[in-house]
């Protein structure tokens, strides 16, 4: 069994497949992480102290018998496949660009031994690339994609296997953790379950009117557990059909509801558009819109510091530098900022991005990315910017979000938080705003009028 984005035992048709071939064939089943040298030396130390405390909990989940190798899967898999004598891998599907690649070569490599590459399951509730319009082409639009995924739904959890046959062999140490520059959340499915456990308890009623709130913590924060597979979303919306069945508003259920859909949905893009990693799907704006050079960087520079002069984007960034985690409202805030008031191009955001968040997944964050910009599937249009002060004063109309975030700031009155250049002393020690909002707004908008023209 080899151990991916699904780092548990519950809810996971990869193992119980392998473990139902090894119980046929009176064998054992290995269990397998390889740190793959490709992604860690690309991921950031808050992602990867993250993955070794998850790992370390799946080890212990497994009677300390996970076996860890560095190295390239490409190699390690199929020595160790030939070394145990092991005629099936069992893993769940990749569906992002580089998973796919490499697991077409895993598996050539194993049948050109004679052995399989079996893949069972996903890490969604409906498998990117499973549904298609009435035409038989990809869904580009996400309230037609959810409607189908309704439809389509989803099998009920798979069951823990009852006992597993692990063989145990030696394993490499894992690698000591690089110290984080974050507060991390738990790790492992157990932290999952109980995080989850506590939000349908006392968040899921009110999470429609609620999510859109910084300032009241109204939100899942599940992300981080979806991203590595510590928690299946098929588990989740068998829960959330047993809250509405309990009671729970199903305004309230159906927009937690939605919030899993769109991760499907973007998901369900990058399978047909893998090059949407780092390319527009459209180009809505002239080239020469972009800041370039040094003006680039400086603008880069201050947004990725918490230093524009805008509290509620500055709280933003300083969360993510904090905890590794930002709130969704706040990120749509702070990526519309960065791309239409900055004048930087989405891509330089979603590195940024993916450098610090714990829960840095490669379709959600740049669909996301690309949907803030304008650039992507059923995305907002790009004449849609965000004020970053009336953004503040409408989900965090206390202040109690940028006080918490923005030290500068926490004697500064609510009336003026979001503003505080209005006050008549404003705090020596936070900045003026980068750029004047109402400016750069025409400027956006006369760029998108250049680019139709």
């Amino acid at each position: 069994m080899w151990f991916r984005r699904d780092l548990r035992l519950a809810d996971n048709p990869a193992l119980l497949a392998a473990v139902e071939q090894a119980h046929a064939d009176d064998a054992g089943v290995v269990a397998l992480y390889v740190l793959d040298d490709a992604l860690w030396s690309r991921a950031s130390s808050n992602r990867l102290a993250y993955l070794l405390d998850s790992l370390r909990a799946l080890d212990a989940a497994c009677a300390g018998m996970l076996v860890v190798r560095h190295g390239d899967p490409r190699v390690v898999v199929p020595h160790l496949a030939q070394d145990v004598g092991a005629d099936e891998v069992h893993v769940a599907a990749s569906h992002e660009p580089y998973g796919r690649r490499r697991d077409d070569a895993v598996g050539t490599a194993l049948a050109a031994a004679g052995r399989r590459l079996v893949a069972t399951g996903s890490a969604y509730a409906v498998s990117p690339g499973r549904l298609r319009t009435g035409g038989g082409t990809p869904y580009r639009v996400f309230t037609p994609f959810r409607r189908a995924w309704l439809e389509h739904g989803w099998r009920a959890p798979a069951h823990r296997p009852h006992s597993v046959p692990w063989l145990q062999l030696a394993a490499e140490p894992l690698p000591a953790a690089p110290a984080p520059t974050a507060r991390l959340p738990r790790a492992g499915e157990a932290a999952a379950h109980r995080r989850w456990r506590e939000f349908l308890r006392e968040k899921l009623r009110g999470y429609a009117e609620n999510r859109d709130r910084p300032d009241l913590a109204g939100t899942s924060a599940m992300s981080v557990h979806l991203r590595w597979g510590e928690i299946h979303p098929r588990t989740m919306l068998a829960d959330l059909a047993a809250a509405r069945s309990d009671g729970v508003p199903a305004d309230d259920v159906a927009t937690f509801r939605s919030e899993l859909s769109w991760r499907e949905f973007h998901a369900d893009v990058l399978h047909h558009q893998p090059l949407a990693r780092t390319r527009s799907l459209r180009t809505v704006v002239a080239e020469d819109t972009w800041a370039r050079g040094d003006a680039e960087q400086e603008r880069l520079t201050a947004w990725a510091a918490g230093r524009t002069g805008y509290p509620f984007v500055d709280a933003g960034m300083r969360q993510l530098l904090a905890t590794g985690w930002m709130h969704n409202r706040v990120r749509m805030v702070v990526a519309s900022f960065l791309v239409k008031d900055l004048h930087v191009r989405w891509q330089q955001g979603a590195a940024h991005f993916m450098a610090h968040l714990v829960d840095g997944d490669v379709s959600q964050n740049q669909l996301n990315w690309q949907w803030v910009a304008g650039t992507g599937h059923d995305a907002a249009p790009y004449f849609r910017i965000f004020n970053p002060v009336t953004q503040g004063k409408k989900f965090d109309p206390d202040g109690v979000y940028v006080r918490r975030w923005v030290p500068e700031l926490r004697d500064v009155p609510a009336d003026r938080v979001q503003e505080p250049w209005r006050l008549d002393e404003p705090p020596s020690d936070y900045p003026a705003p980068i750029v004047d909002h109402a400016v750069e707004r025409r400027v956006a908008l006369d760029d998108l009028q250049r680019g139709r023209s």
